[in-house]
């Protein structure tokens, strides 16, 4: 099968709006869960860079989802699902859980401070503060455990489809029914806990939603890993951008300054409608015009997992110590977070892939290689 470069194209740019998204959410003051706070509080300090927020949360992830469908596909069509499941568990459970304790407790270090617990932290023995950073070091990392869950749940649901009758039958999907597919990404986020208990696990659930993602995940695997899907998203880029614009115009002015994260936002219809109409605006766009690459794209399709895995560690820390430490001015803190995260970030990630094991614990890789 011929690579289709505008997945990757559009898997790395995403990749890369998601670190923007941490710089600006690290410093956001509309109530959204872990980042330091603000420059004073909402609506007397507007901070109308936090529409940055509002913008790409509602499609980024769920978008990243349902393009791992796609690939799962693709992979699937290459590899025995027993192959295919021992690479996704290398590249996803491995730095999920063991790089916790390698790198990911450094940022656990910088979540328990930005959450107000360093006196908490300074009374715990040694070893207590080392397992408590670990616990709060998942940040980002969320995505990859929850993604290695549904591939779990892919090798179970394709026992059902062994023949493919399903998959060959979502095939002829037409743009109407891809459209009205975004019902379903509606029906994903009601399942949300609207009023979670502070004393539950109902915030992890909402914060996981493997429920939600399950859905562009396995829209991206039966749908939308035909090319014929593909080839009608293509042609149809220009309305479907057009209206996913409206929509979200619409959603954001009227509802800026609330918290774009909390379930009862997410669940909107709006929200819903803007954020399904960008996941295929988008990929009929990069369809069309973006099916190409370079030394550049192709570095970065190489390098955007793992610069998504070390850039949490940069903001978390930069940001928590510009903010506690020094009188900067905001528009300072958001231009030096923003090139650190961008520079350094390549940099970590290039100085770890080389170091034996470390490579193996943080990004799953087996040994030095450009992959």
């Amino acid at each position: 099968m011929e690579r289709k470069h505008w997945i990757d194209n559009l898997r790395w740019v995403t990749v890369l709006l998601v670190l923007l998204y941490h710089v600006i959410y690290f410093y956001n003051n509309k109530g959204v869960f872990g980042g330091i706070g603000g420059f004073g509080d909402y609506p007397q300090n507007p901070q109308y860079q936090d529409v940055v927020m509002y913008i790409v949360y509602p499609w980024f992830m769920p978008l990243l989802f349902l393009l791992a469908g796609v690939s799962a596909r693709y992979a699937l069509q290459r590899q025995s699902a027993k192959e295919w499941f021992g690479s996704r568990t290398r590249k996803l459970l491995v730095p999920g859980t063991i790089g916790l304790f390698v790198f990911h407790w450094m940022v656990g270090y910088f979540n328990t401070m930005v959450a107000g617990q360093g006196e908490m932290l300074a009374a715990v023995p040694g070893p207590g503060k080392y397992i408590m950073c670990v616990l709060s070091g998942t940040g980002p990392l969320w995505f990859i455990q929850v993604l290695w869950l549904l591939c779990l749940v892919l090798l179970l649901v394709r026992v059902l489809d062994r023949k493919n009758r399903f998959w060959n039958w979502c095939g002829k999907a037409g743009i109407v029914v891809i459209v009205l597919l975004g019902v379903l990404f509606w029906v994903g986020e009601q399942t949300l806990v609207r009023n979670p208990r502070p004393e539950s696990a109902d915030g992890l659930w909402n914060l996981y939603k493997p429920l939600f993602y399950l859905v562009p995940f396995l829209l991206g695997y039966f749908v939308f890993s035909h090319d014929a899907v593909q080839d009608k998203v293509r042609k149809a880029w220009i309305p479907l951008t057009a209206c996913s614009v409206v929509a979200g115009v619409v959603l954001i002015v009227t509802t800026f300054g609330q918290d774009n994260t909390s379930p009862q936002y997410l669940a909107s219809p709006l929200n819903c409608l803007y954020g399904w109409l960008m996941c295929l605006g988008l990929m009929g766009w990069f369809h069309a015009k973006f099916d190409r690459t370079s030394r550049f794209a192709a570095y970065m399709t190489r390098s955007s997992y793992g610069l998504y895995i070390v850039h949490y560690l940069v903001v978390a820390s930069l940001g928590y110590m510009m903010k506690t430490y020094t009188q900067l001015p905001p528009v300072a803190m958001y231009l030096l977070l923003g090139v650190a995260v961008f520079t350094l970030s390549p940099l970590l990630y290039e100085i770890l892939r080389r170091i034996p094991f470390v490579r193996w614990c943080v990004f799953g890789i087996k040994k030095k290689s450009t992959k």
